[in-house]
């Protein structure tokens, strides 16, 4: 009986014996004890989105949820991971990828808002980004998620630059944790409106180590889209007569504001339009106090056409 033909492989080298091992892991071989790093698997489809940038800002790719896979037969091998339930943060898998360009000539601190919508233009979520010191002709990338869903709502299909507002680093308000060197943080919250009053409210923190003296009115600058002074805006003491509400007109009264307490004061205006030009105005500069640093805060002023901005005093925050 014939004995087999013996199969004679070539001699490989240490580079080709590699690249067969390599090849032999990749296809798929399992080795007990070693797991699956789930992290490194894809979680949805990357677009690239060609929107040209609004004020410097744009929206380079977005990454919606891919279709899941199906599950696992029960009793049949593998591991079964159950989805996260609708409105839970991180459910989503929707998220973008964006870059700031700065080709002004100062460092500027960015406050974007990105809305995330679904196939008819409908926002779904909005998300608010800030980017602090952005430096003159650098540009800074990063990464804005919708973290839910509520049950039943469309599918997001896109992610776009809603709006963008910069001020100077400066003259950008002190992140939450953070007190500049003059040791007075002045911020203003989001603001109320109700049958077109609206009303932002001022905080100033002392967060240094000295005492403030403050008696009077926060000194503001009503300043247009590109940071100019707005002409014929009236900054009034009080509210002006644009609206009755509780304790905006008590009049000033000194007092001082130890390490670690704060003060508060509001600003109000009506958007009410009538004959003339409306007034627009996303910026106001606030000195809390005479020589104080300047703070540029973003309440987005529609004046309509009143030119009536009501400012009320410092009073201490109980």
């Amino acid at each position: 009986m014939p004995r087999p033909a013996s199969l004679v492989l070539p001699a490989l080298s240490a580079a080709a014996l590699s690249a067969v091992l390599l090849l032999t892991t990749a296809c798929g071989t399992e080795h007990a004890g070693r797991g699956v790093d789930a992290g490194a698997a894809p979680s949805g489809a990357r677009s690239a989105v060609t929107d040209p940038p609004v004020d410097g800002v744009r929206v380079t790719s977005v990454t919606l949820p891919a279709d899941p896979a199906p599950s696992p037969t029960r009793g049949g091998p593998g591991v079964h991971a159950d989805p996260l339930p609708a409105g839970t943060p991180g459910a989503t898998g929707v998220s973008a990828a964006y870059e700031v360009t700065n080709s002004g000539s100062v460092a500027m601190t960015y406050t974007i808002v990105f809305t995330f919508a679904d196939a008819a233009g409908g926002a779904m979520d909005n998300r608010t980004r800030t980017v602090p010191g952005v430096g003159p002709g650098r540009t800074v990338r990063g990464t804005v998620t919708m973290e839910a869903l509520p049950p039943g709502a469309s599918p997001v299909t896109r992610v776009k630059v809603l709006r963008v507002t910069k001020v100077p680093a400066s003259e950008a308000p002190a992140a939450p944790g953070v007190c500049p060197p003059s040791g007075i943080r002045v911020t203003a919250d989001d603001g109320d409106a109700a049958m077109g009053l609206r009303v932002v409210g001022l905080r100033l923190d002392n967060c240094g180590t000295r005492a403030v003296a403050l008696d009077g009115y926060p000194d503001l600058t009503v300043l247009d889209a590109d940071r100019e002074p707005v002409d014929g805006v009236r900054v009034l003491h009080g509210s002006g007569g644009i609206a009755t509400v509780t304790g905006f007109d008590d009049p000033p009264r000194p007092f001082t504001l130890a390490p670690g307490p704060s003060a508060s004061a509001g600003l109000m205006w009506r958007n009410t339009t009538g004959s003339g030009a409306a007034v627009d105005a996303p910026y106001v500069r606030v000195r809390a106090l005479p020589g104080a640093d300047p703070v540029t805060v973003t309440p987005h002023l529609d004046l309509g056409t009143t030119g009536r901005l009501g400012v009320s005093a410092w009073k201490p925050v109980p």
